[in-house]
């Protein structure tokens, strides 16, 4: 029988989404050894798929306290300002960083950066790469200059089975094939967990198994009932069902219509308002959808999105596109710092699979990308930082944890009992399910009994002033939810 193989290396990063390709490329360019973990070929993550861009304030007339401004009123008095804070004012550097490795934005007739206007934003400030490809564009120079660094080993189509752990501190991760990687850190870069609701934007990978690998090894969880609802996903369309229209394509005049033909919503509110219309609208009239008119939208701007929508059958310089809500974007995951850190000791996690709180109730758009950058390299800065793994080097892992697997019926159940709009019934129900995450999900809902961004409740319809600021953290030994104020 052959023994287990073990990578050695500095620091381990689970994912290889922007986060987790830009954490590696960072403590790399420290002088680091890093194994990369990719379930998936590099460049077919869920980052390759996100059609937003990278906010930061850029423009002479902009600025980081508008950012913060706009980013605070979009979470809906739950955004930890100190992780607004470090966002607001370093996204900027990351956007420099991101073009010297070589990630060419998209350009203005003067040849200047150009800038989106994206929903809650009061001012462009979203730079695109090929429009609304700007996660492929990322992802694949990112990948590429992972794919050759000589001090970065990728582990493509390797599977995290468990987080090792030892006396309390992760040194590590044992892939699903009986190897394992040995570090002085471990970074979770998984993304989030949309696509275990049955309607998604998300590829199917997006199951929240990072976070539940976390949770597994000892990490708290928080903020789970805050499930975004893109608000403008394709439906009906065979082999396109769930296809991401972009809001920045109603930046540029795309409007709303219902099935009487009239606008009934303010295109450029924040995705839950926008999200929470379109699903009144549809229960009121029985519709399976409302119609997204891009005509006046000049179609090179947005080359990938028209490709796919004639890939479908439909002309969108002719045609209207019918669209309804689908699950999108988690703000909630694995508790951590301002630099990553988990309530695990050596364990850190960002982007979708972490919560520092900058999103609160409701992520502005595009804000998602930035945090990728600048927690995957503050994250790489602060786990080379901890000391080098003592004891054993030839030390050996035990065996793996076993995850309970996302199934149809329990997808189909979580969007039926945490859709857009709640009800304590059906999420008590979800409480009984045999999948963690989801009795997770239900134990934060229950718990928020209020509606506040992307948590909507039907017994609480409005919000509750007490709750500002104060965040859903699960226990995951006990699985029950309690508030947690955070500096």
């Amino acid at each position: 029988m052959t023994s287990a193989a073990i990578t050695q290396a500095d620091l381990c990063v689970v994912g290889a989404g922007a986060a987790g390709l830009y954490c590696a490329l960072q403590a790399a360019g420290r002088g680091a050894r890093v194994a990369l973990v990719s379930a998936t070929p590099l460049a077919q993550t869920a980052s390759y798929w996100a059609q937003g861009g990278v906010a930061a304030a850029l423009a002479l007339d902009d600025s980081p306290d508008a950012h913060l401004a706009d980013t605070e009123r979009a979470g809906r008095g739950l955004v930890r300002r100190s992780a607004a804070e470090v966002l607001v004012a370093e996204a900027p550097t990351h956007v420099a960083r991101l073009q010297a490795f070589g990630v060419r934005f998209d350009a203005d007739r003067q040849g200047r950066m150009a800038l989106g206007l994206e929903g809650g934003h009061t001012q462009r400030r979203v730079v695109h790469a090929g429009g609304s490809a700007t996660g492929r564009r990322i992802v694949r120079q990112l990948s590429a200059l992972a794919a050759e660094h000589e001090r970065i080993t990728v582990l493509e189509g390797r599977r995290a089975a468990s987080i090792w752990t030892e006396d309390g501190r992760a040194i590590g991760v044992l892939l699903e094939d009986g190897d394992a990687v040995l570090a002085r850190a471990t970074v979770m870069a998984t993304g989030g967990a949309a696509a275990l609701w049955r309607r998604t934007t998300n590829p199917p990978g997006s199951q929240g198994i990072g976070m539940m690998l976390a949770a597994q090894a000892g990490a708290e969880l928080a903020d789970l009932e805050f499930l975004q609802f893109h608000p403008t996903a394709l439906i009906g369309v065979k082999g396109r069902e769930g296809f991401l229209v972009t809001e920045a394509i109603r930046g540029e005049g795309a409007k709303l219509y219902g099935p009487d033909g009239e606008r009934f919503v303010e295109e450029l509110a924040p995705r839950d308002e926008v999200a929470r219309a379109i699903t009144l609208l549809l229960e009121k009239t029985g519709a399976t959808h409302v119609s997204l008119d891009m005509r006046m939208v000049e179609p090179t701007q947005f080359p990938n999105v028209v490709s796919a929508l004639r890939d479908a059958g439909i002309e969108p310089t002719k045609d209207l596109v019918p669209v309804a809500p689908a699950s999108h974007y988690m703000m909630g995951g694995v508790v951590v710092d301002l630099y990553g850190r988990s309530t695990v000791d050596g364990l850190f996690a960002v982007g979708e699979t972490s919560n520092t709180g900058l999103h609160g109730a409701n992520r502005l758009a595009s804000n998602s990308l930035s945090e990728c950058l600048v927690w995957g390299s503050r994250a790489a800065d602060a786990a080379l930082d901890l000391p080098a793994l003592a004891g054993d080097p030839a030390r050996r892992p035990g065996p793996a944890q076993e995850l309970p697997i996302p199934t149809r019926e329990i997808r189909d159940e979580i969007w039926r009992c945490a859709g857009v709009l709640r009800d304590p019934a059906l999420l008590g129900e979800l409480l009984e399910a045999p999948l963690p995450m989801a009795r997770w999900i239900a134990a934060c809902a229950l718990a928020r009994t209020e509606s506040r961004g992307a948590h909507q409740r039907r017994d609480h319809p409005e919000q509750d002033p007490s709750l500002d600021g104060l965040h859903t953290v699960v226990d995951p030994a006990t699985g029950t939810a309690r508030f947690e104020a955070w500096d």
